[in-house]
């Protein structure tokens, strides 16, 4: 006998039912991954607070302010030229963490830092220290004015977080 179903081919009908049943098995489990893979996604309060949108315009020359992102504190600074000269001019060779002013700051004018002491974690205070930046006053961690440490336990600069300028008063940190 000869198999009247059979195409030129030499495909059957039981041939397209593999196929179906393969691709149809296939979506299946794509729809039922899918949840399982999505939930790994951050959730959208979480993405929120990823990035935070700061006004510079209301932060006089020579001040600063503090902001929180990611439930850290940052530092804004509005620097002075006195301020920028002055960190400018720090040899490196006199740093525990070398690192010039111009590789911490994308506009010299806005120094822009996470309020975390690195020694142990003490948020330090504002024009104080020897260096006229900031002061840790749990231990004793010295910062110039561009936020590197001069002075005390604290092993590493103050960090600088990922920013980007979106205009000339508006900074987005993340």
């Amino acid at each position: 006998m000869v198999d009247q179903t059979a195409g030129a081919q030499g495909e059957t009908r039981r041939d397209f039912l593999y196929v179906a049943t393969g691709a149809v098995a296939g979506v299946g489990a794509l729809a039922t991954l899918w949840p399982l893979i999505d939930q790994m996604n951050p959730a959208e309060d979480v993405l929120a607070l990823s990035t935070t949108e700061v006004d510079l315009s209301q932060v006089p020359l020579g001040q600063q302010i503090i902001v929180s992102w990611r439930s850290k504190p940052v530092f804004i600074r509005h620097r002075t030229e006195e301020d920028i000269a002055e960190a400018e001019a720090v040899p490196l060779e006199e740093l525990k963490d070398p690192e010039t002013d111009a590789d911490r700051v994308i506009n010299p004018e806005w120094l822009i830092m996470v309020g975390i002491c690195t020694h142990l974690g003490c948020i330090p205070l504002a024009d104080q220290g020897e260096y006229d930046g900031w002061f840790c006053p749990c231990h004793g961690s010295h910062y110039d004015t561009s936020g590197r440490i001069r002075k005390g336990p604290a092993p590493l600069n103050l960090t600088v977080p990922t920013y980007e300028f979106l205009d000339d008063t508006t900074v987005r940190i993340g």
